[in-house]
Order: structure tokens, then C-alpha cells, then sequence
């Protein structure tokens, strides 16, 4: 449908080895282009909740498994209401003239390995790069606003934004 808005998540997965922070990326299969994990919220999913499906389809993480950056300060709960963790950006991008992306984006911590199989239809190329990496990736192989996002996780959000377990969130499982 001409000027459709499909709602998607970004996940940017960081983890820490030895004295480096590395980022995931996947090389995604259509694209041929190195990417955070992610898809579409479907229409039965919060946002929240296509986030745990995607970590589990593309990076083989449970929920347990990570911790989410969130803002230091920030409301925690609400009367009645299914609070969902601040996405570090939300943008609206073309994918064709006439069919746009409205993107949540996430940032996540690990200390460990993925812990379920990736979805036998999705990528199984995945890396962890370090910054200096990622900044070196040629243009043909990273798009430009995921460097530009990873690097601002890697060089601001560690630092300023407090990690919290995703399973604070409701539908997280």
C-alpha cells in the first residue's frame, strides 16, 4: 500500500571482552549488509514484546540473558499500565519510495554467549566488532545510521544510561 508504516525494533547488543566492548552485528541475508538484530512488530506484539522475539530468532538470547540500558532517570512504574523500557531513539526511515519504517531502538548488555539456537531462516553470520571495527566497516557493508548508533551506545550510553534486567518488563517471556 503506497505510504505504508510498518512498526520495527532495532536491538544493539553490547558486551564487554576483557578490557574492549564489542558490538553484534548479523549479516543480514537479503540486505547482504551488516546489521543490529530486528523486525517487524507484528500485529499481535507490543514492541516490547517483537524485541524478545527477535533476540531469540536472530541473536539466540533470552531475556535473562540481558540487561537493557535505560535513562538514570525515567519513570519506573505506572497504575495499571504495562510500563515498556525507553528506546535510546525512535526514527521513521524509507525502505522504498512508498513503504517507510517507524523504528524503536534498543540498547542491550550481555556477559555471555547466546544460550538457544538461531532460527534455522535467519542469519548465522554474526560477529562481535569492536569499535575501532566498526568504524572501519566500508560503506557498502554497514549503513551509516547503524554506525553512527552503535558508536553513540559504545561512547555515550555505557557511561551516562544505567543497566536494568529486561525481565522488568511485562511481556518479556
Amino acid at each position: 500500500m503506497p505510504g505504508q508504516h510498518d512498526t520495527t525494533v532495532t536491538l544493539y547488543i553490547v558486551r564487554h571482552f576483557g578490557k574492549e566492548w564489542k558490538a553484534l552485528l548479523h549479516m543480514h541475508r537479503k540486505l547482504q549488509r551488516l546489521l543490529p538484530v530486528g523486525g517487524h512488530v507484528e500485529l499481535h506484539e507490543t514492541p516490547w514484546q517483537a524485541a524478545v522475539h527477535e533476540l531469540r530468532e536472530e541473536a539466540g538470547y533470552e531475556m535473562g540473558d540481558l540487561q537493557i540500558l535505560q535513562p538514570k532517570v525515567r519513570m519506573k512504574s505506572l497504575s495499571g499500565i504495562a510500563l515498556h523500557p525507553a528506546p535510546v531513539q525512535s526514527n521513521t526511515h524509507d525502505i522504498t519510495d512508498n513503504h517507510f519504517h517507524t523504528d524503536l531502538t534498543y540498547a542491550l548488555i550481555t556477559s555471555s554467549e547466546p544460550t538457544i539456537t538461531i532460527a534455522a531462516n535467519e542469519s548465522h553470520d554474526a560477529r562481535w566488532l569492536s569499535r575501532q571495527a566498526i568504524e572501519q566497516l566500508d560503506a557498502n557493508e554497514i549503513y551509516q545510521n547503524s554506525r553512527e548508533t552503535y558508536l553513540f551506545v559504545l561512547d555515550t550510553l555505557l557511561e551516562h544510561w544505567e543497566a536494568v534486567p529486561t525481565t522488568t518488563f511485562a511481556g518479556t517471556t
